[in-house]
């Protein structure tokens, strides 16, 4: 009875403790019985009126809605245009599958890698979940101060910090989520470590969030093997509060990690068996309380990290308009959370700052004052000047796995080609679960620094030419790197000396990029640079090799612009050419 009593009594701790602190969420709301697999009809999507939260935001001149922010929103800070070239910091508990990205959902799933991995590693998931994954993850080898400076020294000038991905789990001391890095797993305050560092290295640096996805991402942690010895075992997705009475996660609600079952909405559970597919577009309308209390959790979790760490930029993921607009990634519901976190933002960063220097990325968003795009995997082949954007790719996959290719090759040319069309890049390199670099990372990072210490004047603070570059056509388009994952592919594409793409540097001078480095003694004619082609309106008065001292041999002739390579060409990847 006392042993009863005791966990009664610690329950009622905790419990009390987190509706204490977390005023501005209410409790968790009862949710209805569940109802039978795929039965219900998910609401209309485009009659359902935006659900309008409430929760109050700083004071200050922008309101929660994107007319107030289009309105107020001062453009793009000067930083992003100087930064160009940033890393995104890809990491979490998941790379300890080491499994590629989304591991925790696929863990889930019995015809997936990850399922076998973690099998191997952890146990089967109707005994040992995801949650034990957390409880176990401790990158006792992230070394934080020592990446920073090693991404700095690879001339990085942003850093793309992960905060929460799909997983539900806050890599901060979070107000609004038990389930955080701080209270389960490494016991380290990660958003603190690296925003610390980032200040002392002089880097601007951005928080990423991702758990807009988390209840329909989940849906998977509900089930079961449909064969073998745990056929229909439940996986641990289903567990309750009441259920971790005695265990090490006593106190923790697994909802508030894996969210609740929703798979009674037609088209749910097989839209979370395919490889990537959010849910059905619609409304959850059987859950509106849930849903409003989800997107209220979520808002406050982004505005915890805003009031604390400060960032530069905030970024969400998604494939539509916005988090939440009942389709797309945003299904489920439709809320005014983004712009209600936004106008947060923008008025904190101006009484913080005495001004608005940050921005918000909302991923695939169309034109709107106060946003930043983003192309994941690819970059246009055409410049796209319409608004700020950063391409951002992966190494490999967004999580650590074995065999991925490290080539500094392949990562020059992605930036190359994001700049030549007026964008910045974001490139994640996997850090392994222990929270190291692997040798080929580093080598690779190291590479980098030295093309972006010689040729870096073509690249910060530049903007586009007239056109991104000439070269070989393919179906009368310019040849250019691949989209997807950086592989061994892009490693091993073929560009030669005829490939060539343009910047203009901050110091208004014109920057040619051969995608390749030419033979010595090679005469290369950049033909965008003729007198018959009329887009160079200057007259030419010299033309430089960085990186190289002496003099070239060259001449502006109708046909383009003939240079002569020196004797040596002691280069990789890439050489530029300045023109004034």
């Amino acid at each position: 009875m006392k042993r009863v009593t005791a966990a009664i009594f610690l329950i009622t701790t905790i419990s009390l403790g987190l509706n204490a602190q977390n005023s501005l969420l209410p409790p968790f709301p009862e949710v209805p019985a569940k109802q039978p697999l795929n039965s219900v009809e998910m609401g209309d999507w485009r009659a359902f009126p935006e659900m309008k939260l409430d929760i109050p935001i700083a004071p200050g001149p922008f309101e929660p809605n994107w007319e107030s922010i289009e309105k107020n929103y001062p453009g793009e800070p000067a930083w992003l245009r100087e930064a160009k070239f940033g890393i995104w910091v890809h990491f979490g508990p998941q790379s300890a599958g080491e499994s590629g990205d989304w591991y925790a959902r696929n863990l889930y799933k019995s015809d997936k890698v990850a399922y076998k991995n973690h099998l191997k590693r952890y146990g089967h998931p109707s005994e040992v979940g995801y949650k034990e994954v957390l409880r176990d993850w401790n990158p006792t080898k992230l070394d934080i101060a020592k990446l920073t400076k090693i991404y700095e020294d690879a001339g990085a000038k942003f850093l793309m910090i992960q905060g929460v991905h799909h997983d539900n789990y806050d890599m901060w001391n979070s107000k609004y989520q038990p389930w955080n890095s701080v209270n389960i797993g490494p016991k380290r305050d990660f958003l603190g470590e690296w925003s610390k560092a980032c200040r002392a290295n002089g880097m601007h640096y951005g928080v990423t969030f991702h758990h807009e996805y988390t209840w329909w991402w989940w849906q998977t942690a509900f089930g079961s093997d449909k064969e073998g010895d745990k056929k229909a075992v439940p996986y641990d997705g289903n567990l309750t509060l009441a259920d971790g009475k005695g265990k090490w996660w006593e106190g923790y609600d697994p909802r508030l990690l894996y969210g609740i079952d929703l798979r009674e909405y037609k088209g749910v559970e097989e839209k979370a068996h395919q490889d990537w597919s959010p849910a059905p577009a619609g409304i959850f309308s059987n859950h509106l309380d849930y849903a409003k209390w989800y997107t209220t959790q979520w808002a406050l979790r982004m505005m915890d990290v805003v009031e604390h760490y400060d960032p530069d930029f905030i970024y969400t993921d998604g494939t539509v308009q916005g988090p939440f607009t009942g389709n797309g990634t945003g299904t489920g519901v439709k809320a005014n959370a983004m712009p209600l976190v936004m106008a947060d933002y923008y008025n904190r960063t101006l009484k913080n700052r005495g001004k608005v220097n940050t921005f918000s990325i909302v991923k695939f968003r169309k034109k709107t004052n106060g946003t930043v795009n983003t192309e994941e995997f690819g970059v246009p082949a055409n410049i796209k000047t319409d608004q700020p954007w950063i391409a951002e790719a992966p190494v490999g996959d967004w999580f650590y796995a074995p065999g991925f290719t490290y080539d500094s090759g392949m990562m020059i040319r992605y930036i190359i080609e994001a700049i030549a069309r007026d964008g910045n890049a974001a490139i994640s390199i996997a850090i392994l679960p222990d929270g190291s670099l692997d040798e080929g990372s580093l080598k690779m990072l190291k590479e980098v620094g030295v093309w972006m210490r010689r040729n870096g004047e073509a690249v910060y603070g530049s903007h586009a030419w007239n056109i991104p570059g000439e070269g070989e056509m393919i179906k009368s388009k310019l040849k250019m790197l691949p989209g997807g994952a950086l592989s061994r592919k892009h490693a091993e594409f073929k560009f030669d000396a005829q490939d060539i793409r343009f910047t203009i540097g901050k110091n208004g001078t014109f920057y040619a990029f051969c995608m390749n480095v030419p033979a010595p003694r090679m005469q290369l004619k950049i033909k965008s640079l003729g007198t018959d082609a009329k887009l160079f309106e200057k007259t030419i008065k010299t033309v430089k090799l960085l990186g190289y001292d002496g003099k070239l041999t060259w001449k502006q002739e109708a046909d383009g612009l003939a240079i002569t390579c020196p004797a040596e060409m002691p280069f990789a990847t890439s050489v530029v050419f300045k023109v004034e």
